[in-house]
């Protein structure tokens, strides 16, 4: 394969940092996680104030103020699983030096977040609210899984901004020239991630949602999610340019701990497939 050698689509640089006061710094990264996480509580709130997708159960599985109450748990789950899901899932393997340095593991607004980990804090809240509030857990897990999509969205741009995660050195005339990399032509994976995980992800979860009333099945859009993330993820990996590599080389971490997805996806397609609704 031939490679160009000048840019087709010039990157555009767009410094990573929105307004900065003194020693304050407003990031764009940051800005991405509050963008998502409001555009995402308006959206659930959407859902759970439309009767029509609720009938087979005669209610939502939360109340708007109850979603209200819920944001500040996802956000902690997203923030404190993200960052020790990186910390755990990559950073103590390829970045030994954060044994010597535990302080830089609180940097979150320098990137290293991962969504597996930030996946895992966000199932800890579910099962923790949904006990508290006395909620069924899995109706409450189907509602915050049709709201994901605009997140990983939001996230994948300030990638995109922030120039990291990039693709592989490639031809093909879209290929842009990230900073910090050598200087080659290479596939902007971020957005390949953001159209994949994000727009098209949440077009699939919003058609099952209001066409198909996959709400009356509880774990229907769980597992949804689960399998076509798991499988956009591995998708997009391929054109990632990731030296987070296992089994020899064959495998990223992140296509790895993406089939691992698959299997709760089983479970929880198993689970729509034998509960039925109980009306209240």
């Amino acid at each position: 394969m031939q490679i160009l050698p000048a840019l087709l689509i010039a990157y555009p640089r767009i410094d990573p940092v929105l307004i900065e006061i003194g020693p304050f710094a407003l990031r764009w990264y940051a800005l991405a996680y509050v963008a998502g996480i409001l555009l995402g509580w308006w959206y659930a709130v959407r859902l759970v104030r439309t009767e029509r997708l609720w009938r087979a159960w005669g209610a939502p599985p939360a109340t708007p103020p109850q979603v209200d109450d819920f944001i500040l748990w996802v956000t902690l789950g997203i923030i404190l699983g993200g960052r020790l899901g990186y910390i755990f899932f990559y950073g103590l393997i390829y970045q030994p030096e954060l044994y010597a340095n535990p302080m830089q593991w609180l940097k979150i607004w320098e990137g290293g977040m991962s969504f597996h980990g930030g996946l895992i804090g966000v199932i800890a809240a579910i099962v923790i609210f949904a006990l508290y509030c006395r909620l069924d857990m899995v109706r409450l897990g189907d509602l915050v899984a049709s709201v994901v999509p605009i997140g990983l969205f939001t996230g994948r741009i300030a990638n995109f901004v922030n120039g990291e995660l990039w693709g592989k050195v490639t031809d093909v005339p879209w290929a842009m020239v990230f900073p910090g990399t050598d200087g080659m032509p290479r596939h902007p994976s971020q957005i390949y991630e953001a159209l994949l995980e994000g727009v098209v992800l949440f077009v699939i979860l919003r058609l099952m949602a209001t066409r198909l009333r996959a709400f009356d099945r509880p774990g229907a859009i769980v597992a949804a999610f689960l399998f076509f993330y798991g499988l956009f993820r591995i998708i997009a990996e391929v054109y990632r340019d990731s030296d987070q590599l296992i089994a020899g080389g064959a495998i990223s971490m992140g296509q790895a701990l993406s089939a691992l997805m698959w299997l709760g996806a089983a479970f929880f397609a198993w689970w729509a497939a034998t509960h039925r609704p109980r009306p209240a």
